[in-house]
């Protein structure tokens, strides 16, 4: 099999920051968000690039009574509160045109339209996995309203991003989440890259944890952990539900640190070029909110980032796909 180009979003918008920044806080970023879909969409198209947009399902509803009308009984009972969004709803408006921060079905539809790119699950409520006080029954009945308010629209979900990432594959307690995603017709999900400065349980105290975070900066413009790309075949050789790992997260454009832009971007297209080499998959990720500011940078990194993959396609067949869309290649191939 051919080396593989995969981008996941984490389609989200507000309910992305909820419980760490309000909407005045963050209001630049998440007015630009149906701009960053359209632009995304159009570039996408330009270079032969397939998204994967992973949607929190509270975005569907065309309503809060609709919203409401798939809201799980048997919500998250998370111990500290504030990581809960359902209080949140008394707050919101009614519908897209009233709080487009809270509702994007049209951003949904528009994805939809394009037909190059697959719409996957952020989970319903953006649910936290790792958050103590939650159960398995709990984000179970959570993905079954995610899948179930995106079938009411006619789309079928079969891929998922855990939110912040909370999924541990080497973690026997994590395996239950895994099992409730096969239950609900999910083929595969992004898991963590390899590496021990990310492969880390979301929610455990580390003393370094100061180390491991400079680490994963640095590792964003020079090469600390490698490539970060993956023989998906062999590592999913036992695997029903089919791990796709993060290779990188693509950081926002920043003024604080613009001299080291060219090595963020340098550190990208040397990583997929490995990948396109040694056939093997790249998987960058990040959220269409990042892009809300300083958003004509952000994209022109972008386009050098998807030139890169126009000549790496060229030279080396190296191909663009959805998450879904290698999901099933794997199984061929296997």
């Amino acid at each position: 099999m051919t080396g593989h180009f995969i981008i996941s979003l984490d389609y989200e918008i507000h309910w992305g920051v909820f419980d760490k920044r309000s909407v005045e806080e963050y209001r630049e970023n998440l007015e630009n968000v149906g701009n960053v879909i359209n632009r995304l969409l159009e570039m996408s198209d330009k270079y032969g690039v397939k998204l994967t947009f992973s949607t929190v399902g509270f975005l569907f509803a065309t309503d809060k009574n609709e919203l409401l009308k798939y809201a799980p009984k048997n919500k998250p009972s998370y111990d500290v509160k504030k990581h809960s969004p359902y209080p949140l709803l008394e707050t919101i408006g009614d519908n897209e045109e009233e709080d487009p921060f809270h509702y994007g079905l049209s951003g949904v539809k528009k994805i939809v339209a394009n037909g190059n790119h697959e719409i996957g699950t952020h989970t319903f409520c953006h649910y936290y996995c790792h958050i103590p006080g939650q159960t398995v029954e709990q984000f179970d009945d959570d993905i079954n309203s995610a899948v179930n308010i995106a079938k009411s629209k006619g789309i079928e979900i079969k891929s998922l991003v855990f939110p912040r990432n909370m999924i541990d594959v080497h973690e026997s307690s994590d395996q239950p989440l895994l099992n409730v995603l096969k239950k609900h017709g999910i083929t595969s999900f992004r898991g963590k890259e390899n590496s021990f400065i990310y492969n880390i349980h979301t929610t455990k105290f580390y003393k370094n944890w100061l180390v491991l975070k400079f680490l994963k900066f640095l590792d964003a413009y020079v090469s600390v952990t490698g490539p970060n790309t993956y023989n998906v075949v062999k590592i999913n050789k036992d695997n029903e539900v089919i791990n796709l790992p993060s290779s990188r997260l693509l950081r926002a454009y920043s003024d604080k640190f613009k001299m080291l832009e060219p090595f963020k971007l340098k550190r990208i297209k040397r990583a997929m070029t490995h990948a396109a080499k040694q056939n093997e998959m790249f998987h960058l990720w990040w959220h269409p909110h990042n892009f809300g500011a300083q958003t004509d940078e952000n994209f022109n990194t972008l386009e050098e980032i998807f030139k890169t993959y126009k000549s790496l396609n060229e030279t080396y067949g190296f191909q663009s796909e959805t998450m879904t869309g290698l999901t099933r290649k794997i199984k061929a191939a296997r």
